[in-house]
C-alpha cells in the first residue's frame, strides 16, 4: 500500500512538473503582444492610406490615425469657388441721341459750319463733357473732319489747365472772337506723321467753354495755316450757348 502511494505521489510530481511554465515564456509573452499592437498600427496605417488613395481630389483633413486600431478620422473639403479674372468688359459710353442736322447739342447751337460738311451721326455724352463731329458723308465710321468739344462745370477747370499749359509753353496765341476770347494753337504736333490737329479753345460763359478742332488731313484742303484759322474763327463765331 505504501508503494502504490509512492507511486501515484510520483506519477502526480511528473504531471505537475510537466504543467510548469517554461523560462521563457514571459518573454515570449511579451513579445506576442508587442507583434500584436505592431501589427494593429501598420492595419491602421494601411487603412488611412487605402482610404485617402481612393479619396476624390479636393482637401482632404486626417483627424486622428489611433494606435489601437480604430478607424481614421477622414473628413472631405469642398473645392474652393473658382476665381473669375477675366476682366470685365468696357461699357459704351452714351451718346447724345438723334441730332438731326447736328447743329445744335448739349447746351450749345452751331452756327456756321464749312461747306459739304454733315453732322457725322456719332456723339458721346460724359455728363459735363461732350462732343460731336462732321463730315463729309455723315458715317459714323468715316474720319472726321471738324469735331467740337463741350466744357461745362467742374470740367472747365480741366480744360484752362491745358490751355495754361500751352501759354507756360508759349505755344499758340489769344484770339478775340467778338465780345468773347479765345486761343489758337495746334496740337498733337508730329504725332502719327501729321502736322498736327489746329484747335481753337473759346470761353462762352464763366461754366462753359468749346474746343473747336480740324483734323490734319482736313486741313490740308485749305490754303494754309490762315485759311484754317479763319475758318475755326467763323465757326466759333456761329457758337451761341442756350444754357
Amino acid at each position: 500500500m505504501p508503494m502504490l502511494e509512492e507511486e501515484i505521489r510520483q506519477i502526480m510530481a511528473d504531471e505537475t512538473a510537466r504543467l510548469q511554465a517554461a523560462p521563457d515564456l514571459a518573454e515570449r509573452v511579451m513579445r506576442a503582444s508587442r507583434g500584436r499592437r505592431t501589427r494593429a498600427r501598420v492595419a491602421a496605417l494601411a487603412t488611412s492610406v487605402a482610404v485617402i488613395a481612393a479619396a476624390p481630389i479636393g482637401y482632404l483633413t486626417v483627424g486622428s490615425v489611433a494606435t489601437t486600431g480604430q478607424e481614421p478620422t477622414i473628413s472631405a473639403m469642398p473645392e474652393p469657388p473658382a476665381i473669375d479674372d477675366t476682366p470685365p468688359v468696357p461699357s459704351k459710353p452714351r451718346e447724345l441721341g438723334d441730332l438731326g442736322d447736328g447743329k445744335e447739342f448739349g447746351q450749345v447751337k452751331v452756327g456756321y459750319l464749312p461747306e459739304r460738311l454733315r453732322w457725322s451721326n456719332w456723339s458721346v455724352d460724359f455728363g459735363d463733357r461732350y462732343s460731336t463731329s462732321y463730315n463729309f458723308d455723315g458715317d459714323k465710321n468715316s474720319f472726321y473732319c471738324v469735331q467740337i468739344y463741350m466744357y461745362e462745370e467742374a470740367a472747365v477747370q480741366e480744360l484752362d489747365d491745358r490751355i495754361q499749359q500751352y501759354r507756360d509753353e508759349g505755344d499758340g496765341e489769344e484770339v478775340t472772337i467778338g465780345d468773347r476770347t479765345g486761343y489758337l494753337v495746334i496740337q498733337h504736333v508730329g504725332e502719327d506723321g501729321m502736322k498736327g490737329t489746329p484747335t481753337l479753345f473759346l470761353r462762352m460763359g464763366d461754366r462753359q467753354r468749346a474746343e473747336i478742332m480740324f483734323s490734319p488731313t482736313y486741313a490740308k484742303e485749305f490754303s494754309g495755316a490762315e485759311a484754317v484759322s479763319a475758318e475755326l474763327k467763323r465757326i466759333a463765331e456761329g457758337l451761341t450757348s442756350t444754357r
